[in-house]
């Protein structure tokens, strides 16, 4: 085997052939490395290899279309086919000679790495799990390249369908997504799943997300092994029938071929049993995939069986956000994860809620209760004001998840009433899905209709009232407060007085200023003056915002006595200095300041603490604009608004979360490299070394024509 080893090494680089293959290769790679790492910054050679696998569906069925044909052609198989040597030697001769081919440029990929590390916060195990899956995929177009090679004496058909072939491996993903997606017939999902099976690149994607997946690599290492066992099967075929075997030696090639293919499926299917936690590995460097100690503990604590239906097709949802399923139900084996086609079942979801969940979402079953993860809670976006885009900068998958196993577990919940009756503002239903999130639940309470608010309130909700509250509607609000109740109330701007409701904002000594907020500080608006991103003041309950912003369009001040002695204020959201209120607003388009308009700084919201009378504390958060818990005030600062709200009503509820995840950030640092460095990595990765590659394979090639 070695002797064969050598001499095919040999060829390659004694021919045109392997150089060009080199060079092509590591031409294609500088490219997208100068792109994507030294220019754009990406701290992970992941993305440089997953845009140029696609180049092996041209580069390898020319490498590979005349190891094995050419020979068939010219006769010379007939000395390898007589030879004292066995065919699966042979065979595997060849193949490690092309896979050495290979190696060569991917091994000068694998020293990009310790480069990039000089321009910042570099991603080593997503790029060396990345580069490890780009050559299994591309050892395994070599074995499929070999294979097909075997079967002609045509170097002409030989490459093309090698190269058909891989082309159909390469979109093999969209195929069977497709049919899995739209099917609704078993034989489709049949279908699609046997389609899957030659999905050549989908797992080359898993390692590249830094998702380390022994059944990615046992899916390659077992077709490369399938790939060169049919290849040895094709030439015992053919030396026996030189030898004058017959029909015999026929059904042992294609009992030998399906005996390999079963074994093949058995061990791929074998690793679907072996337990998520031992047969994968988060290499990502905020452990995306892993769950939390908090997370597993919470898990192994579960005492009830639960049901978690995931309104997709199997296989075909969401693969990051399925992996932390199939963790979450390794961990206990009181989750069962079941998933519904909505093609196939599309009521299903009206057995748990009124609204129609978007596809990927997740119905959580326990035996108290249901609910709804929504799949477009999953992910959190930010706008990029440079392109005016939304960018997806967080997954809360595994929080969100949580926190419904959570939600259908508990026994006895918090509950907030939100006041009606008074022209409010309705909560949309991403902020009551906060609510549940936070293991609480919301409930409508008409004043009128009770004499006092319930005593299983854990706090009201006041959202812009846009009529005034009754004298006893007012006073039911300020006894549940007086004895310590909790709550959040928005003001909104409404014409005539609303005395009664301003004496429920006066039982924590606050005040609205007139008018409407204008901002002249250009850090602190977007566009439009009247559309404020106010300053996020350090505070406990703002602590999930980070450095984000938050939107309040259209806001009042609030003012407050600060020498209160029962009394503690904590300034959330302000203003800038510059800002002043617009106390007669007659047209929208008139940012000018008036003589009756009133000078900021101003409160835009703020969390107050007073002591009562009978010796508790009422807890509550005032919002002056109306709009701020809003879906297009969200919108604008992606799901920071939410988190705001849900941070104000986790400490209302004033309970502690069986467990509380934060969202994962998708956000990476960009590497930084000056400018002339990028060049001379341009020049040596672009053209230097790839012609001179092609240079000295022309030199070899020249040398032995002279000869």
């Amino acid at each position: 085997m070695r002797a064969i080893y050598k001499r095919e090494l040999r060829s390659y680089f004694c021919s045109f052939t392997g150089w060009l293959f080199v060079a092509v290769n590591l031409f294609v790679m500088g490219l997208y490395f100068i792109v994507y790492n030294m220019l754009m910054g990406y701290p992970t050679i992941a993305y440089v290899l997953q845009s140029i696998v696609f180049t092996f569906i041209v580069t390898i069925p020319i490498l590979t279309m005349r190891t094995l044909s050419e020979e068939r052609k010219n006769k010379t198989d007939q000395l390898i086919l007589t030879a004292p040597v066995s065919v699966g030697k042979i065979v595997l001769g060849k193949y490690l000679a092309l896979a050495t081919v290979l190696f060569l440029p991917t091994a000068f990929m694998g020293i990009l790495p310790l480069f990039l590390m000089q321009g910042g916060d570099f991603r080593l195990g997503v790029s060396y799990a990345s580069l490890l899956g780009f050559f299994l995929y591309g050892c395994l177009a070599l074995a499929v390249g070999l294979f097909l090679s075997s079967l002609t004496e045509s170097v002409v058909i030989a490459a093309v369908l090698s190269f058909g072939a891989l082309f159909l491996g390469y979109i093999m993903p969209g195929i069977s997504n497709l049919l899995t997606s739209t099917g609704t017939s078993p034989v489709t999902t049949v279908l699609g799943k046997i389609l899957s099976c030659f999905d050549m690149v989908g797992r080359f994607d898993t390692l590249s997300s830094g998702y380390f997946e022994l059944e990615a690599v046992v899916y390659y290492l077992t077709a490369i092994g399938l790939a060169l066992f049919c290849t040895a099967q094709t030439i015992q075929k053919r030396r026996y029938n030189i030898s004058g075997g017959g029909l015999k030696v026929g059904a042992y090639s294609v009992t030998g071929i399906l005996l390999a293919i079963a074994a093949v499926v058995a061990v791929n299917l074998g690793l679907n049993y072996v337990p998520e936690q031992y047969s994968s590995f988060d290499l990502t460097e905020n452990r995306l995939y892993a769950l939390t100690d908090e997370t597993k503990a919470f898990l192994s604590g579960l005492s009830e069986d639960i049901t978690i239906y995931v309104l997709a097709e199997e296989g075909a949802g969401d693969a990051d956000f399925s992996k932390t399923l199939e963790r979450m139900a390794d961990q206990s084996a009181h989750i069962k994860i079941k998933y519904v086609s909505p093609a196939k079942n599309p009521n299903f979801y009206q057995n748990y809620t009124d609204v129609q969940p978007s596809s990927g979402s997740l119905i959580v079953e326990g035996e108290r209760r249901s609910t709804v993860v929504d799949y477009g809670d999953i992910y959190t976006y930010e706008m990029d004001y440079s392109t005016y885009s939304y960018q997806t900068t967080g997954y809360d998958g595994e929080g969100q998840t949580v926190s419904a196993l959570a939600y259908v577990t508990t026994e006895d919940m918090p509950v907030f009433y939100a006041i009606g009756g008074h022209g409010e503002l309705e909560l949309e239903e991403k902020f009551v899905n906060t609510i549940t999130k936070e293991n609480a639940s919301c409930e409508t309470l008409m004043l009128y209709s009770v004499d006092e608010i319930p005593e299983d309130a854990q706090g009201v909700i006041l959202n812009a009232p846009t009529s005034d509250y009754s004298k006893e509607d007012a006073e039911k609000v300020i006894a549940f407060l007086q004895k310590g109740g909790n709550a959040l109330i928005v003001s909104t701007m409404v014409e005539g007085e609303m005395t009664n409701f301003k004496s429920i904002l006066d039982f924590y000594g606050i005040t609205e200023v007139d008018g409407t907020i204008v901002e002249q500080d250009r850090n602190y608006y977007y566009q439009n003056p009247y559309y404020l991103f106010p300053e996020i003041a350090s505070a406990e309950v703002t602590a999930p915002l980070a450095d984000g912003l938050v939107f309040a369009p259209f806001s009042k001040g609030l003012s407050y006595d600060e020498e209160a002695d029962d009394i503690h204020y904590t300034p959330l959201l302000t203003t800038s200095g510059s800002a002043f209120s617009k106390t007669d607003i007659t047209d929208s388009s008139d940012y000018s300041k008036g003589a009756n308009d009133i000078d900021g700084p101003f409160t835009v919201s703020l969390e107050v603490e007073k002591s009562t009378e009978d010796g508790s504390v009422s807890h509550a958060y005032v919002v002056g604009g109306e709009s701020l818990f809003t879906s297009l005030a969200d919108d604008m600062a992606p799901g920071n608004n939410v988190k705001l709200f849900s941070s104000m009503i986790s400490m209302l509820a004033d309970h502690e979360s069986s467990v509380a995840v934060p969202v994962k950030s998708l956000s990476m640092p960009n590497l930084v490299f000056s400018a002339q460095t990028a060049y001379i990595a341009a020049v040596l990765c672009v053209i230097v070394i790839p012609l001179a590659i092609l240079a000295a394979g022309l030199v070899v090639w020249l040398r032995r024509r002279r000869r």
